[in-house]
């Protein structure tokens, strides 16, 4: 996996992940994000905001 920082927060606690949780989360988010129309594999950040 690449250098990268993972924080998962739910409802204002930080939820703890291992290595593989990460390593799941990060490429289904890589992979998501890369397959957008215009956004290439150089991107920075991303941030992902969900609410129901």
């Amino acid at each position: 996996m690449e250098d990268a920082d993972i924080v998962l927060e739910v409802d204002g606690k930080d939820i703890p992940m291992n290595g593989f949780v990460k390593k799941i989360l990060f490429g289904m988010v890589k992979g998501s994000i890369e397959a957008l129309h215009g956004i290439g594999s150089d991107w920075k950040t991303v941030n992902i905001n969900l609410k129901r």
